[in-house]
């Protein structure tokens, strides 16, 4: 097969779709590899080490799409790269589709094979291609959270973990996934309090067993949501439902009962965000303050780590990538049906029930 790595041209995305190792191993199967120039030099990885493990290394983002059966990304298509994308095509990337109605009647349009890393789901209920970009972004939304409560940013002028005489500051986590334990391991190693919320009794369970004394569970009700948020400092939205717009769990006139310089980060923008008030920033520009309340809304967080993130996603991705090149996808989907649930939009249909449902649409079998 004829497989296009093309370089990620989103506001500050410098990871690439595919490692020189991971290139290397779907050559050694006799497939041709395309990488387009620069693609991975925000990562770490150069033309070089893509050329030295077989692949062509193409000066054009068009070159790339014209070359190749099946693109290998990392975030959703932009508007650019649109009519890029044809009806012989299979793209696989993180697409979440859901939170973007243009986006959506843009692949139903190409006619194109999109399969999505998002929804890609094991029998166990776990997303095996989401899991690594989640614990990048949970530890980092402590990382960005930490340093946007500094004054100067408009923050609270809260230390997290405190200083002896002085108590640390609060964190309030909202969502016990793999976000919200990320997110909660990193608070709680700093020292401040954490608070996490989930309305699954089991994942409660299972952060009290395994966070120290100072992390501690309650379940998700908006009177406990209404009671937390008017004495913590930092608030983690980490909620996902899977293929859906994430519900919106801080509301626009709970603003008000936070403190000012109270910081939101909210993980879940990708899918809408489970903040009213949230809207999709950049790391160029990543906040805003809405009733003196912080915002931080990157909806590519994990591209700000790159190199970690790319060698995080490849280690997950190469197996699928290397069953789709090696069976097509038709045979890859219907012998996995982990990979099967990944099937968002075939040949100008949506097959996944919660695309659908997020715009009021109907869903087509395949």
């Amino acid at each position: 097969m004829k497989i296009g790595v093309p370089k990620e041209i989103k506001n500050n995305e410098n990871r690439v779709g595919m490692t020189p190792s991971g290139v290397f191993e779907l050559t050694k199967n006799n497939h041709n590899v395309f990488v387009q120039k620069d693609a991975g030099f925000g990562s770490g990885f150069f033309d070089k080490d893509y050329q030295a493990v077989g692949a062509t290394v193409l000066d054009t983002i068009e070159a790339v799409y014209a070359a190749a059966d099946m693109i290998i990304k990392v975030k959703e298509p932009i508007a650019e790269e649109y009519p890029l994308i044809k009806e012989h095509h299979v793209v696989f990337t993180y697409f979440h589709f859901a939170s973007s109605e243009p986006l959506t009647k843009a692949m139903l349009a190409s006619k194109a094979v999109c399969i999505a890393y998002e929804t890609v789901e094991d029998k166990d209920g776990s997303l095996p291609l989401l899991t690594p970009m989640s614990e990048v972004a949970g530890r980092m939304a402590i990382q960005q959270g930490a340093k946007y409560l500094e004054k100067p940013i408009k923050g609270r002028g809260v230390l997290l973990g405190g200083v002896p005489g002085v108590p640390p500051g609060k964190v309030l986590v909202l969502g016990a996934g793999v976000v919200g334990i990320q997110a909660a391991k990193m608070a709680a190693g700093l020292g401040a309090n954490v608070t996490v919320m989930d309305i699954n009794m089991k994942q409660l369970r299972y952060v009290n067993d395994v966070m120290p004394p100072h992390v501690v569970t309650e379940f998700s009700s908006e009177y406990n949501i209404r009671k937390r948020i008017k004495d913590h400092d930092l608030i983690i939205g980490g909620v996902l439902v899977r293929g859906a717009v994430a519900p919106k769990l801080i509301t626009r006139d709970m603003l008000k009962d936070m403190r000012p310089g109270t910081v939101l980060v909210d993980v879940a923008v990708d899918q809408g965000g489970c903040m009213e008030t949230t809207k999709a920033t950049t790391h160029e520009d990543p906040t805003f303050i809405i009733d003196d309340v912080v915002h931080y809304c990157v909806a590519n967080m994990p591209g700000a780590v790159p190199y970690t993130s790319t060698l995080a996603l490849t280690n997950v991705t190469l197996p699928y990538v290397l069953r789709l090149a090696n069976q097509g996808w038709e045979n890859a989907c219907k012998n996995d049906e982990t990979l099967a649930k990944g099937l968002n939009v075939v040949k100008g249909k949506i097959v996944y029930q919660e695309i659908a449902e997020a715009f009021n649409w109907s869903v087509d079998a395949i």
